[in-house]
């Protein structure tokens, strides 16, 4: 039945063409300098040419614009728009015309047609026109099925279709990497890159977080009240081109405090990315959920709050040290302080901080001193819970810088 139908001539002529802007002109200037035998020939031509810029003759950009002439390429998050055009081509009236569009990719069939209602007839030398719009939301290959079923004078019905492929290609390629910082706070690094042979306008990335984080843009330079991008006024990014973006991320002030939750929060947000090209189409990515791996803590967490930048060689100075019980149990933790071969502890070791419960945290103020100059380091915390008979040691804490206050200066 199949193929007696696609032997069939039928009365009506399906056409479908992809719309798209036109493109500017490009030629290939030719130049020399004027001791070269040419003299200025080519810089005369080139003036005289219709199709170059006044003023600019020796770029190649145009100014004049061309007509696409093939299908071009597709890429993911543009919209894919067509023309679909259904003509009688014979001397009698076809009724009961309906013209169905649907797009098959590899995981779904979508239908994309304006109407599904028939249209009663349609006279000889008329047409019935209609245009379709999708965004494209997956790569590789796409087919484009369209389908027109109609009813002859005599009452047969007949039915034809044709299909049309294409490639969606990646116009990005989008790397994320995490940094987990002392504090709670995650750095977001996306390096994108432009993976087609066109120029794009960067016009808007940005992180949407989490229900947990508030996220801080650091792609800007604050210059008085105005924030000025760091990647200039015109942010365009080069076939090929490589551009990094920053991004930290907080927890919001409910969720701070719950140290049990914010350790186990993996998922961060999602990038979303808009440019245009060309003359102006648009396209937009929205990555799935970035998610990072969860910083260790352990049970009980130390970090450090408040500590000077520099001190003096032999001095105290104070430092202030926030303790967190990570787990899902109460603990009763007693402090020790071990003295190194530079850092040394003032005041008692071995003393009761007392319960802490779930999630808890208490801040603990300290007194220490260095006897050796340069870069310390701050270590020999040592908390053990009491309940479990289980020990915590902490090395490396933070370093410090030690200067002495009695080295002459030279003048």
């Amino acid at each position: 039945m199949e193929v007696n139908q696609a032997k069939q001539e039928h009365l009506l002529a399906l056409k479908v063409m992809r719309l798209t802007k036109p493109t500017l002109f490009t030629n290939m200037p030719v130049t020399c300098e004027n001791r070269d035998l040419p003299g200025d020939l080519f810089g005369r031509l080139m003036k005289e040419d219709p199709s170059t810029i006044k003023g600019a003759e020796a770029l190649m950009l145009g100014e004049m614009l061309t007509l696409p002439q093939n299908f071009g390429n597709i890429f993911l998050g543009e919209t894919f728009s067509s023309y679909i055009s259904v003509h009688n081509d014979s001397n009698q009236v076809v009724k009961d015309i309906l013209v169905k569009a649907d797009l098959q990719t590899s995981s779904q069939r979508l239908n994309l047609s304006a109407s599904n209602n028939a249209v009663t007839e349609l006279k000889p030398e008329s047409c019935i026109d209609d245009v379709i719009h999708h965004e494209v939301k997956e790569i590789g290959t796409h087919i484009l099925v369209c389908a027109v079923s109609y009813t002859t004078q005599a009452g047969e019905k007949l039915y034809f279709r044709k299909f049309f492929k294409f490639q969606v290609l990646k116009p990005l390629d989008v790397k994320t990497k995490f940094y987990n910082a002392e504090t709670d706070e995650v750095f977001l690094e996306a390096q994108i890159q432009n993976i087609t042979t066109l120029p794009m306008f960067m016009e808007k990335v940005s992180l949407e977080p989490s229900m947990m984080y508030n996220v801080t843009e650091l792609n800007t330079v604050e210059t008085g009240d105005v924030g000025t991008s760091t990647f200039g006024k015109m942010s365009y990014l080069q076939p090929m081109d490589t551009r990094q973006y920053l991004y930290c991320l907080k927890p919001k002030p409910e969720f701070a405090e719950k140290a049990g939750v914010i350790k186990g929060v993996t998922v961060i947000g999602k990038l979303d990315i808009v440019w245009k090209t060309n003359l102006g189409e648009r396209g937009r990515l929205q990555t799935s959920q970035l998610q990072r791996m969860a910083p260790g803590y352990g049970d009980v967490r130390l970090s450090l709050e408040i500590i000077p930048d520099t001190v003096n060689l032999e001095e105290p100075f104070d430092i202030t040290c926030k303790i967190t019980n990570c787990s899902e149990r109460t603990m009763d933790l007693v402090l020790e302080m071990c003295n190194t071969c530079s850092i040394h502890w003032c005041g008692v070791s071995g003393r009761q901080l007392g319960k802490v419960s779930p999630s808890a945290s208490l801040a603990l103020p300290l007194k220490l001193l260095s006897s050796v100059q340069g870069l310390q380091s701050i270590s020999g915390l040592r908390l053990t819970d009491t309940f479990l008979k289980r020990t915590y040691e902490y090395d490396d804490i933070a370093q410090v810088c030690v200067v002495c206050p009695y080295m002459s200066r030279e003048s």
